[in-house]
């Protein structure tokens, strides 16, 4: 089995800082695409950011230049760093990822999330 776990989120206040983690476990082969999507309980689930099996990151125009995705390829997870936070930024941030796995000694492809963590920002 794949799993995906997240950790990091919590209460800061405007203008503060988070780093989120999503850890990634299983009998992983390749993981390509990780992401990091947020919803609102009002609101429909967006694509934040996400970072390609080479290093190439893309981000939502409302995160860009205050939002940074890595990833750590060794230890098969990957972070979010979230500056100038803004209470519009409050939300369940989930972790995603296309990856594939060999559980049967083969790859399969595979797209998984996480159980997602809570970031409030306010005063």
């Amino acid at each position: 089995q794949v799993q995906l776990v997240e950790s990091g989120g919590g209460l800061v206040q405007p203008g503060g800082s988070l780093r989120l983690s999503c850890v990634v476990s299983g009998n992983i082969f390749t993981i390509y695409t990780m992401s990091w999507y947020r919803q609102h309980p009002e609101k429909q689930r967006e694509l934040v950011a996400q970072i390609t099996d080479t290093g190439s990151t893309d981000y939502a125009s409302s995160v860009k230049g205050r939002f940074t995705i890595s990833r750590d390829n060794d230890k098969n997870t990957m972070h979010l760093q979230m500056n100038s936070l803004t209470p519009e930024d409050t939300g369940v941030y989930y972790c995603n990822s296309d990856l594939s796995y060999a559980p049967s000694g083969y790859p399969i492809r595979v797209n998984s999330w996480g159980q997602g963590t809570q970031v409030t920002v306010s005063s």
